[in-house]
């Protein structure tokens, strides 16, 4: 996707073919930074402090801390060292698991000593699968933008979204966001409600950053407004994306999603969820019973960081200094919830058999 006209995306190999370039998201919307990863650790760390973020580009990560791992020591111990340090770095979205098993199972059975160019190798296949991948959840997702605008002619389609499920959570095009983005190259008129997303605040931080800088018409809400615009006829349909989707349809998302679809199934607004193949966890049958919901620091509620009047980016606390705070990251959309899953072979029923038969070759991984 573009900032300011040019071409980026979130992650890459850099020019001296072996250390990566990423987008600190931490930084954004006030900065907009490189990082450099060198060394596995840097990649778990990276993930673990969400200077990259979003279950697809977790997952891209990962496969380059364990290519960076094996450029340092490709050996059997290196191998299970580097997958240990990194499948731990966040416990909730899927796509980490996946990717480090993928890996994983390209470089256990060869000679260490080609390791780490099959490591690179095998990164760059899942980074460009990523791409390719968001851009038929494009595809698919732009039909059902398509048929509300021929419903509505000349007149603007409404999008709300959740979180950021847009390029910056991928490599690039997004999940939620792909169809928006391919909607506006093509000419529909669209625009999108971009809810806030306490705590973190990346709807507000990373979405309308990305959706900005690409020149996409859009609105930052705060969250509790959503319900809102659907009761006054406000959105058309909500897109938003996923960490991880159980084998019952069962869909994780940042926390307030689940929320967002009560709304709209009060209001008879469609909900869809866009997701990358990668993101179904078929060995998980019950999304809210068995699900890892994660809690991070307080400090993300207590704590809020902006730029002042004069320039300068400064933290201030807004919760009492006494006050406890909980902070979950995600919550459960059941299944019943979800109008329809946008994936890249297709808008599917959030149901075990659709999904099933869609990716009967996922099933028979997750029974290995």
């Amino acid at each position: 996707m573009k900032v300011d006209g040019k071409h980026f995306r979130s992650i890459w190999r850099e020019r001296d073919g072996w250390s990566v370039g990423a987008i600190d998201q931490r930084r954004l919307p006030h900065e907009f930074v490189i990082a450099r990863l060198t060394a596995c650790e840097d990649a778990a760390v990276a993930i673990r402090d969400m200077l990259v973020r979003g279950a697809p580009l977790i997952g891209a990560t990962a496969a380059y801390g364990m290519a960076l791992a094996m450029r340092e020591d490709a050996s059997d111990e290196g191998l299970k060292r580097a997958y240990d340090t990194l499948v731990v770095a966040r416990p909730t979205a899927i796509n980490l698991k996946w990717a480090l098993d993928e890996m994983r199972a390209a470089l256990a059975p060869i000679d260490p000593v080609e390791r780490a160019e099959a490591a690179y190798a095998r990164a760059d296949e899942i980074v460009e699968q990523d791409v390719e991948i968001n851009r038929g959840i494009a595809d698919n997702g732009l039909k059902l933008i398509e048929a509300i605008a021929a419903k509505k002619p000349g007149e603007v389609v409404n999008v709300l979204t959740h979180c950021n499920a847009g390029w910056l959570a991928t490599v690039d095009w997004g999940t939620a966001t792909a169809p928006i983005y391919l909607a506006h190259e093509r000419g529909i008129k669209v625009h999108v409600w971009v809810d806030e997303t306490r705590p973190r605040n990346q709807g507000a931080s990373l979405t309308a950053w990305e959706l900005g800088h690409h020149g996409v018409p859009h609105t930052v809400i705060p969250d509790n407004t959503g319900g809102h615009l659907m009761q006054h006829g406000m959105v058309d349909l909500a897109i938003v994306g996923t960490d991880r989707v159980a084998a019952n349809g069962d869909v994780c998302n940042k926390i307030g999603t689940y929320l967002k679809a009560l709304a709209a199934h009060d209001n008879g607004v469609p909900f869809y969820v866009a997701l990358p193949s990668p993101t179904i966890d078929f060995a998980v049958h019950d999304g809210i019973r068995d699900i890892p919901i994660e809690q991070r620091s307080g400090v993300e509620v207590t704590d809020m960081t902006g730029r002042t009047a004069d320039g300068r980016l400064e933290t201030v606390r807004i919760v009492p200094e006494n006050s406890p705070v909980a902070n979950y990251a995600f919550d459960v959309t059941p299944a019943r919830l979800v109008t329809g899953l946008i994936t890249e072979r297709g808008v599917l029923k959030p149901d075990r058999d659709s999904l099933a038969a869609a990716f009967p070759e996922r099933i028979a991984a997750a029974a290995e």
